[in-house]
């Protein structure tokens, strides 16, 4: 599995880099220009100047003449070395910045274009933390690669290939080593890579329990758990310094193993420095090369531990992304996928089989019973060959306990759920093949919870419409009955309303959703519990801007509340995903079932008041 998903870290990295192939192609032919430059050259120069000097003296007034090839050699390599070094940094930069953004946009992609199932199992903590450790891995694996890698090849190339015409044998002895070296730091390299993963997505898991934690910190303190979030968190860290234990311990046991080669190739190096000249006739500058080339190599390669260190820690923290990269899309477009055109607004469902992917049976919110007790929560689908059409224009309530479907019903209608079987129209256009951002550009959606971002309130409300004029954003706001609070808070509708809307109270924020849906202006209108959050005086207000709302269009209201349904024109009372009763208010009533002992209970517990 860690070989699979480091496989494919390596290819959206590689992906990434060969979209910008000129830089990559600069940077290795910059870093082994430095490479043999500033390494091999001067040594070279060097070992010359002592086998002239080795041969006899030389006069003062015949060093310049007689040196001066060398010294140009010297000047010559130290100068374009330095400027392939400064080619090499700017190759890494651009890689960088250009690769950060590719995979940023990738990763972003990628996680808004996945279903709603695919966000509800996981932390938003977590992949904020994925995504920040897989697009600094790919920093890392580039600036390795170039400063690191690349240096690290050319000086093998050519230690071998500079030394093998003057010292075979010692070239064949050390080569053999190197191959030795290299065979058991990569075992080792395998060996330590699920560690790394394992040590990462302990990271993660502990990104995540933090930011759950501060996301809702309001219910943390007024619930007295400190104590138990510092406890979850205490777990995650401990977590973290066991895998982190695990991952050193490994690393030094390879770190340790490498150095003993290591330690064997600058026995050799000696041993052939010393006795070279006296067994083999070796002169004096080309045991300096001999040094020199091998005590650069050795260098070199006593930081391949550190690099394969790098390269483990990088795969693994880009592992969890990779997967995540890698998670196929239960909701996806058709490759033929068009876009949706409603000229009328009619929605018809027609024998609709659904059942959740990730194993919920029920559409309850979250921390809501299922009704009918543990006997609901065995149901095999939500939905079994369910049917139902809403007239263009018409305007539906959807009533039932909880559980029932209400809210599975618009989520399959807005595609973040996909049906197993049956279809769903609107004006005839099954909307399976149609594109989703069109599908959601027709409906403008108001959830139980408000969905505010960490903007002003004109850039939320303005959000379904975002070329919408100041003034159209304040007649919105008008309709919704929210202007007058905007008003009072010190920066109008410049106001920032903190991460979630929570600088706003709960009927502020929905006020401000409905608000948005106004203006967005889509011909089909979804209201799930929109005025849940909103006291009773508030609602009877904005009841009138609803209706004016829902004029002409289209309009689906999910409510416990029956008076928000009441006049609607037809209401749909739903149990375990079928169709119970369907009639007007009075209609419902006179029939004297489900609905009308809603009804009767939630306004006999008001009269009682």
């Amino acid at each position: 599995m860690s070989r699979s998903t480091a496989a494919r870290t390596l290819y959206y990295y590689r992906k990434t880099v060969m979209k910008h192939w000129p830089y990559f192609l600069m940077g290795i032919l910059a870093s082994f220009g430095y490479a043999y430059c500033l390494t091999f050259l001067n040594a070279q120069a060097v070992s010359k100047i002592i086998d002239r000097v080795a041969e006899g003296g030389v006069a003062a007034d015949q060093v310049f003449s007689t040196f001066l090839p060398y010294i140009v050699l010297l000047v010559v390599a130290n100068l374009v070395g330095q400027i392939c070094s400064k080619l090499q940094d700017y190759a890494v930069w651009k890689l960088e910045i250009l690769g950060y953004y590719d995979l940023s946009t990738l990763v972003f992609d990628s996680l808004s274009n996945q279903s709603m199932t695919f966000h509800n199992s996981r932390f938003g903590g977590a992949l904020v933390s994925q995504t920040s450790k897989f697009t600094n891995a790919y920093s890392s694996l580039v600036e390795l690669f170039n400063y690191s890698l690349v240096p690290l090849i050319s000086s093998t190339i050519l230690t071998i290939v500079l030394l093998a015409p003057l010292v075979p044998l010692y070239v064949v002895i050390l080569t053999a080593i190197l191959v030795v070296y290299v065979v058991v730091v990569w075992l080792l390299f395998r060996r330590t890579l699920p560690r790394n993963e394992v040590a990462a997505s302990a990271q993660n898991r502990l990104s995540g329990e933090l930011s759950d934690s501060i996301t809702n910190i309001l219910a943390v303190k007024t619930s007295g758990r400190e104590a138990y979030e510092k406890g979850l968190f205490t777990k995650a860290n401990k977590e973290v310094r066991a895998a982190d234990s695990k991952r050193m311990h490994a690393t030094l046991l390879s770190a340790s193993v490498a150095a003993g080669i290591i330690v064997i190739i600058m026995v050799i190096q000696t041993i052939f420095v010393a006795g070279g000249n006296a067994w083999y006739g070796i002169s004096a500058g080309t045991l300096v090369l001999i040094f020199s080339y091998t005590h650069n190599l050795t260098l070199r390669f006593n930081m391949i531990n550190q690099t394969m260190t790098v390269i483990n820690r990088a795969f693994g923290d880009a592992a969890e992304m990779t997967q995540n990269l890698d998670e196929p899309r239960l909701v996806d477009d058709a490759e033929d996928a068009v876009d949706l055109e409603v000229t009328e607004g009619k929605i018809t469902f027609r024998n609709l089989r659904f059942r959740y992917t990730d194993g919920r049976t029920e559409d309850a919110d979250p921390g809501e019973e299922p009704a009918g007790g543990a006997a609901a929560g065995t149901r095999e689908n939500i939905f079994e060959d369910f049917s139902m059409t809403i007239e263009p224009g018409e305007r539906i309530g959807l009533v039932g306990r909880s559980g029932s479907g209400k809210t599975t019903l618009t989520k399959l209608l807005l595609r973040l759920e996909d049906i197993q079987e049956g279809t769903i129209c609107i004006d005839g256009q099954d909307i399976s093949n149609v594109t989703q951002v069109s599908l959601r550009r027709q409906i403008a959606y108001v959830p139980q919870e408000p969905l505010l971002f960490h903007r002003t309130i004109a850039e939320n409300i303005a959000y379904g419409r975002p070329d919408a004029a100041m003034e159209e954003i304040r007649a919105a706001a008008e309709k919704a009955n929210a202007t007058e609070f905007i008003q009072k808070l010190p920066d109008g509708f410049d106001t920032i309303t903190g991460e979630r809307g929570v600088k706003l109270s709960g009927g502020q924020r929905q006020r401000i959703a409905i608000a948005r849906a106004i203006l967005t202006n889509a011909p089909i209108l979804v209201l799930d519990e929109a005025t849940s959050a909103l006291d009773s005086e508030s609602e009877r207000m904005i009841q009138d801007a609803l209706a004016n709302l829902m004029e002409g269009r289209t309009s689906i209201v999910i409510a416990h509340r029956l008076s928000t349904v009441s006049r609607l024109d037809r209401i749909v009372v739903l149990k375990d995903g079928e169709i119970l009763e369907s009639g007007t208010h009075d209609e419902l009533i006179r029939n004297g079932k489900e609905y009308a002992g809603l009804w009767e209970r939630q306004t006999g517990a008001f009269q009682g008041r």
